[in-house]
């Protein structure tokens, strides 16, 4: 191999060699290089292939010919297709073409039946080919920052995916019905988006740890929320939530629940079941008080009540074992009671 073709590839990549010196990984990241050679193709032992960050614009046909790669990351490269050969690499296990210039999602993405991981970010996606399901060891998806209108039902057939899923800043009105059966689904992201509602199943992702939802179009939340019994982040602020449902208690992990920039105008008393909740913003809202049944937010120790329209306090704040910081500018209480002063003598930070 000619280690100086191609003005230098192979002099400034990043070689891994085995103990017995076969190139088992390579790098040439950020390189500055604008072509890739096609005597790649001589690695046959060459398992990570990283040629993220140059201004290549096309890749060769030879580069689907590596029997031995698992790992392949061609990022932010300038390509709008991808050589047909790429389906031929069945043991590939992680593959990442974010920011590029992708319409579309080759027909055989299917075919690569081994993935684990696959990042279609930042590209210029408009629909994704038919039998995803069949990428039945898939446990991280994301299709964030495209253009995509729709998700394909057997998007929710992927038995696997149990880590992240990212579909933020599309244009997604909603969300397949199917996407509830990600029952081991821990992370989702559908922020930037069009969404006016959720499926009635939502509450069906039941180990889903963290929920990022914000800035759609979100007029209400299904019943089955308080069903998502694992939950410790909701992240929802920035859509048209005019209520809570009463079933909210239910979620008896949640740590953080930030609700800012909403039309919130009362809290459901069930509020008061989410002993481990921490943060609490409710700022930008419209709330004109607050349920005594706060009492039990026992853990709370920031909360947010920012440019409501409260008139009056509950003396059940008063009882928080935790508050660090109460925030309460921009409301028009009809006067500020006594026990704010003891809150901040304990060390509370009150902010009026």
């Amino acid at each position: 191999m000619n280690e100086n073709e191609h003005g230098g590839f192979f002099a400034k990549a990043r070689l891994d060699e085995d103990p017995r010196g076969r190139v088992t990984g390579l790098s040439v990241r950020r390189a500055g290089v604008d072509s890739v050679p096609s005597s790649l193709a001589e690695l046959r032992d060459l398992r990570a292939l990283d040629l993220s960050y140059n201004g290549v614009g096309t890749l060769p046909e030879s580069l689907g010919t590596l029997p031995a790669l698992t790992e392949l990351r061609l990022d932010a490269l300038g390509l709008s297709s991808l050589p047909a050969s790429l389906r031929g690499l069945t043991g590939l296990e992680v593959l990442s073409l974010y920011k590029n210039r992708l319409t579309e999602a080759p027909s055989w993405l299917p075919e690569l039946t081994g993935l684990r991981t696959l990042n279609l970010a930042d590209n210029e996606l408009t629909s994704l080919p038919s039998g995803l399901s069949g990428l039945k060891h898939l446990h991280t998806l994301d299709l964030g920052h495209n253009r995509l209108p729709e998700l394909p039902p057997d998007l929710g057939e992927l038995p696997s995916l149990d880590r992240y899923l990212y579909l933020s800043d599309n244009a997604l009105r909603s969300v397949p019905r199917s996407l509830c059966r990600l029952s081991r689904l821990r992370y989702l992201n559908i922020t930037d988006n069009r969404l006016t509602r959720l499926p009635d199943e939502f509450g069906a992702l039941g180990a889903l740890r963290e929920l990022r939802l914000y800035h759609n179009e979100l007029a209400e939340l299904p019943d089955s929320f308080g069903a998502l019994h694992s939950l410790r982040e909701a992240h929802l602020m920035g859509n048209r939530l005019r209520s809570l449902p009463d079933t909210l208690g239910g979620l008896r992990e949640l740590r953080e629940l930030r609700l800012m920039d909403n039309e919130v105008t009362a809290l459901p008393p069930s509020i008061g079941a989410l002993r481990r909740l921490r943060h609490l913003d409710l700022r930008n809202n419209q709330l004109r008080e607050l349920p005594d049944a706060v009492a039990g937010l026992t853990e709370l120790t920031h909360l947010d009540l920012r440019n409501n329209r409260l008139t009056r306090l509950p003396d059940a704040l008063a009882t928080l074992p935790a508050l660090e910081k109460l925030d309460l500018r921009w409301n028009v209480l009809d006067s500020w009671p006594a026990w704010l002063d003891d809150l901040e003598l304990r060390g509370c930070a009150v902010l009026t």
